[in-house]
Formats: structure tokens, sequence, C-alpha cells
């Protein structure tokens, strides 16, 4: 099946599923409310007390919204797991698999609609830092490439989102299993803390960690430093953080992927 078949068949299913939030817009209302809750937890209530003294009322505030950002796009892959779990459960995936069109396509079309889902989010969470007090302190270009390194982080995850759906079959088991594995990602990493406060092993685990990774890139491109007093990160992935988040995504996508295009094969026959 040529490029444009598989170009033109994607935005449809894109379109069906970005129609789905539409009709539901309990799924918009659920991927927002989580990360406005962090965000209002971690600047109000336990801001001072990990930023030091008037931490919560400053630079902790700058530094926290960039793990906010990339914690909320990596619980949104969440969405896709439900997804396919739910067609898989509903018998669509058997009627896609009637129709002349590349399976491929379902794949793209529902990781591109989590994308669409990805920046409607993000623009209230900007919306909501803007509001405690959160700036960006870098040009319009690296506040752009910011965003961009965000999606593509999200892109990636949405992959993994995509096999874990496939393989768990039913909603009940997606609901557990599309969140079980984000915490360890985004709480063993630098979203909330210097990943150099971490313990031992930890914080070898949040180095590496490529959450780690798209956040500290993320802030890089913000222009929102640490708080004064904290150590700043050292070691590869942290002083070439950018370069090492788009290989990990690539590494993901490229893993994933395969895996995930090879599952819907063998659910659909």
């Amino acid at each position: 099946m040529n490029a444009s078949k598989i170009v033109s068949d994607s935005a449809v299913i894109t379109w069906r599923n970005v129609m789905n939030v539409r009709r539901n817009p309990d799924w918009l209302l659920g991927a927002t409310a989580f990360p406005i809750m962090f965000v209002l937890l971690f600047a109000y209530v336990f801001g001072d007390a990990i930023g030091g003294p008037g931490g919560g009322s400053g630079e902790y505030r700058e530094f926290l919204i960039a793990g906010i950002f990339a914690q909320t796009v990596a619980f949104n892959s969440s969405y896709t797991v439900i997804g396919f779990a739910n067609d898989l459960q509903k018998g669509i995936i058997d009627r896609f698999r009637s129709l002349p069109m590349s399976r491929l396509a379902v794949l793209v079309g529902r990781t591109t609609a989590d994308q669409v889902l990805s920046i409607v989010v993000l623009v209230v969470m900007t919306a909501c830092g803007l509001l405690i007090g959160w700036r960006i302190r870098s040009g319009v270009f690296d506040a752009v490439l910011g965003y961009l390194m965000i999606l593509l982080f999200a892109f990636a995850l949405s992959w993994v989102g995509a096999y874990i759906g496939l393989v768990a079959r039913s909603v009940e088991v997606a609901n557990s299993a599309g969140l079980i594995w984000m915490f360890p990602l985004t709480f063993i990493s630098s979203a909330f803390v210097p990943q150099e406060s971490l313990p031992g092993v930890l914080g070898s685990i949040a180095d590496w960690n490529p959450f780690t990774a798209a956040v500290n890139a993320t802030r890089q491109l913000f222009g929102n430093p640490s708080p004064a007093g904290w150590p700043e990160p050292s070691g590869w992935p942290a002083e070439n953080a950018a370069l090492y988040a788009i290989l990990s995504c690539i590494v993901i996508v490229a893993i994933f992927a395969p895996l995930a295009t090879a599952r819907y094969s063998r659910v659909s026959t």
C-alpha cells in the first residue's frame, strides 16, 4: 500500500478519534484536572518544603512547570491504552479489518489524535502556569522548541500506550496497565526535585531516565533554571539533555511501533 493511502487513511482515523474526545468531554476534563491538581499541590502545599524558604512562591514554581508538562503528556498516553482496549472490546478493530484500509493507519491515527489532545492540554497547563507566576525566560524560538520537545516525548510514549492497549484486550485491565508504569517513570526523575537529591541507585536511574532528559531539556529551552542553592545536574545525560531526550524518543518509537504493529496484526486476524 502506497504512502499516500496510509496518510489519507491515518487522517480519517485521526479525525474519528478527535471527534470521540469531542463527544466525551469528560476525557478532556480528566486530562486537565489531574495536572492542575498537581500544580496547585506542589506550588502551594509542598513548594516551601521542597523549594526551601520562599520556594513555593518563586523559583520553585518555574522549576516545577516543565516537570508538570512532561508528566501531563506522559499520563495522557493512558488514553491511548484505553482507546485501543475499548476498540478491541467493542469489536471496532474487527470492523476496521474488514475495510480496504492500511492497518498501520489505525495505529498512526490513534497516536496522532492523542497529540491533538496533548496540544489542547498543554495550552490549558500553560495558562495555569502563567497564573501561578511561571514565565518563559528564553526567546520565542527556544520556547517553541521546548513545546516541540514535550510533544515529541508524548508521541514516543503514545506508542508504548498503543502496545499496552493492544495487549490488555479489556478496558478494565487497560485502566490499571496504562498508569502503573507511569509512576516510577515520572517520580524517579527531576520532575519535582533535583535528581542529585535521590539516593543511591534511584539517583542513577533518574540520571538516565528519558523522562528526566525531556524535563531538563525543556527547562533549558524555557530558560527556567534550578532554584538558587540547588545542585546543578551533572553527567552526560544532563549535559546533553536535548540530544539524549531526542535519541530516547527515537529508540522508544523504534522499539514499540513495530511491537504495536505486530500485535495489531495478530489481534486483527
